[in-house]
């Protein structure tokens, strides 16, 4: 296996695994924040940021790398815009998750139950999950067709 065969296929796994989980979270998990109330939300919510960050951290940092990598110096067969929009979608995805998702979850953490709060975590990560859903398949049709 070549290093960009490689570094597509670490791509496309990572794009592929973020996707998955962000459509689980989106659909099942974070509903589920809004039967969490009292005192034991405040924990919930704390161990969902620390459990959370052990899965998701490895992923993104392996789609950042490679996505900034392949946009560098794209792969013969894929066009240098769409190797660029790949690192774009990316930053995207991490500036939802700084400046939107982060801080709702951070309040969460420090206020406990709030409904309106779940709501918004909710709403807003629909954008994420479609941005991720987009990057996920374009990671795949770059290994599909540079391999």
């Amino acid at each position: 296996m070549t290093l960009t065969e490689l570094l597509l296929a670490a791509q496309a796994v990572a794009s592929a695994a973020m996707c998955g989980l962000i459509w689980f979270v989106q659909l099942v998990h974070y509903p589920l924040f809004a039967r969490i109330e009292g005192d034991a939300s405040r924990a919930f919510a704390d161990d969902h940021q620390a459990r959370t960050g052990r899965v998701v951290i490895p992923f993104m940092l392996v789609e950042g790398v490679t996505s900034a990598v392949i946009a560098w110096a794209p792969p013969p067969g894929v066009p240098r815009w769409l190797a660029l929009a790949g690192l774009m979608l990316v930053i995207a995805i991490w500036l939802s998750t700084a400046l939107v998702q982060m801080p709702l979850h951070a309040r969460l953490a420090r206020e406990g139950h709030a409904a309106a709060t779940v709501a918004a975590l909710v709403r807003s990560n629909w954008p994420r999950t479609l941005l991720w859903s987009l990057r996920a398949a374009l990671a795949a049709w770059m290994l599909a067709v540079a391999a």
